[in-house]
């Protein structure tokens, strides 16, 4: 009985603690890491409802007012595989919305059978690089000889999924390896200029981290005090200032953070967990399968992002 008691009393200060300790940690990822501001910021994804199952953190980080960020979606398919194709075009946009984007045309999908909607697909490299030069910079094969200008692009900084693609879907990972492509091409035949647009990559954690839901704060929180983000996030946690030789190491050409991090709130506000959830529940309807059920509870990509900055893309 005292046994009983014990871990009773134990469970009742854990679910107390913990949620209060996300809370605070939440409040000073959003106040004190570093961030992006007054850019033109593109998430590129590969199905509806991806920016909501997987980037939903960052795109209510990212479309704060107060950023003055300009962010789109730009979609690799239409996410017909059960012959929804149609709808989902407008379930996207309508999440797009809930999750802060201007405008509907802000959230933008293509309809092109190179980029079917498949789980056993890999889709072409060169193409996924094509589509993005077309899409941000046309001119870019009159930027190769020596006398052309530096390179140049409509956006500033790029969104996508990692090697690893979150789940490993090959449409996914396929966006990483096409978007690498892009960002290389922009300075092939430019030595000496920096890079137009910066890449940052969504990190794939492993199953039980996934799963975890907002307990994986923790865990995300020492992983971006190790390796290319351990100055920024050890900077911003203190309250000083990244100034040091080593801060500066761990950014981009432009000055953008090596690192970004993103944690909505448990409580409700615009800023919350239940607005990404309400991002599926409300807006992706037609994919409210059971499973699904299970993933905009548990998994951490509800609640928390991490996306690091691809160096020398």
């Amino acid at each position: 009985m005292a046994a009983s008691t014990t871990w009773a009393a134990g469970l009742a200060a854990a679910a107390v603690v913990l949620p209060s300790l996300y809370v605070y940690t939440a409040s000073v990822i959003a106040t004190r890491f570093p961030t992006l501001r007054n850019k033109r910021i593109c998430l590129l994804i590969a199905h509806p409802d991806d920016e909501a199952m997987f980037f939903a953190p960052t795109l209510l980080a990212l479309t704060r007012p107060d950023t003055g960020n300009h962010v789109k979606i730009l979609c690799l398919s239409t996410g017909d595989q059960d012959g929804l194709g149609h709808v989902r075009r407008t379930e996207l946009k309508k999440s797009a919305m809930l999750l802060g984007l201007r405008d509907e045309d802000d959230a933008f999908v293509v309809d092109d059978p190179d980029f079917r909607d498949s789980i056993t697909e890999t889709w072409d490299t060169g193409k996924v690089a094509t589509l993005l030069s077309d899409a941000f910079a046309p001119h870019l094969s009159r930027q190769q000889s020596a006398s052309a200008p530096p390179p140049m692009a409509s956006i500033d900084v790029l969104l996508t999924f990692d090697e690893g693609g979150v789940s490993g879907h090959p449409n996914h990972t396929s966006l990483y390896h096409g978007a690498r492509r892009f960002i290389s091409a922009l300075t092939v035949g430019k030595p000496g200029y920096a890079c137009p647009v910066d890449l940052y990559t969504l990190t794939t954690v492993g199953f039980v981290r996934k799963y975890c839901g907002f307990l994986d704060v923790f865990a995300t929180i020492f992983s971006a005090t190790l390796g290319a983000g351990a100055n920024m996030a050890r900077s911003a946690s203190s309250g000083f200032g990244g100034n040091n030789k080593r801060d500066a190491a761990n950014k981009s050409d432009k000055g953008n953070p090596g690192l970004l991090v993103a944690a909505t709130g448990l409580l409700g506000g615009r800023e919350s967990a239940a607005t990404a959830r309400r991002a599926m529940t409300q807006a992706h309807q037609s994919q409210m399968v059971w499973f699904r059920w299970g993933w905009i509870t548990l998994s951490r990509y509800m609640y928390l992002n991490e996306l690091r900055l691809e160096k020398g893309s």
